[in-house]
């Protein structure tokens, strides 16, 4: 399936990825936060996180990487690791607000990578799971240089969360719906259900071997 690139379509699209880049950015920081990371170090995390997903993509679409044809999500990377950096030094940010701000860059990057995808003539299926690459690598990247497993691989329903928002969203683009709907409804429905499978900790089943 293919998408008609226009202007409305690359607003959607630039201000849906404008937007995951900051609360992705935001999520690196807040871990990088809980290592005590420096300025630098912070930094690093930050982009690694805002960007990294989103790269990836690119170069797996043989796509201009993003955040190099335009700096100005680079910039929205720095400014939102600063701004929480300093932030975090005058008020007080509790562990838990991290999920909450990886979950809004998940259902961000999941609906972003996945409508970058379409206009790229990529199938549906692999549009989905672009979608998933985009949402769920930045968080690989931030956990693996902070040291730690990433969560994706143990916590409740996170990449399963993200395939589903974004088979949704692929759906209603088939049946038309407008672009901007859909991708509140895909996106909402992501973060909703990333936040419900944290609260009552529902998960997929764990690979293990029979016991003797």
């Amino acid at each position: 399936m293919e998408i008609e690139e226009t202007t409305s379509l690359l607003q959607n699209l630039y201000w849906i990825t404008f937007l995951a880049v900051i609360v992705s950015s935001a999520s690196g920081v807040l871990k990088a936060g809980l290592k005590q990371f420096d300025l630098f170090g912070v930094i690093i995390i930050a982009v690694a996180t805002g960007l990294g997903g989103g790269s990836l993509r690119d170069l797996l679409l043989d796509r201009e990487v993003f955040w190099i044809n335009d700096q100005i999500f680079f910039i929205a990377s720095l400014g939102s690791a600063l701004s929480i950096f300093l932030i975090a030094r005058f008020i007080t940010i509790p562990p838990r607000y991290f999920l909450i701000a990886d979950a809004a860059g998940l259902a961000t990057f999941g609906i972003a990578g996945t409508l970058v995808a379409l206009v790229m003539g990529a199938p549906a299926l692999i549009a989905s799971f672009m979608g998933v690459m985009t949402g769920t690598m930045g968080g690989i990247f931030r956990d693996v240089l902070c040291n730690e497993e990433p969560v994706v691989f143990h916590s409740p329903l996170y990449a399963t969360v993200s395939w589903g928002g974004s088979l949704v969203f692929v759906g209603m683009v088939y049946l038309d719906v407008d672009i901007t709907i859909a991708a509140l409804i895909a996106g909402c429905g992501m973060f909703v259900s990333r936040m419900i499978a944290i609260y009552y900790d529902i998960s997929l089943p764990k690979f293990r071997f029979k016991s003797g």
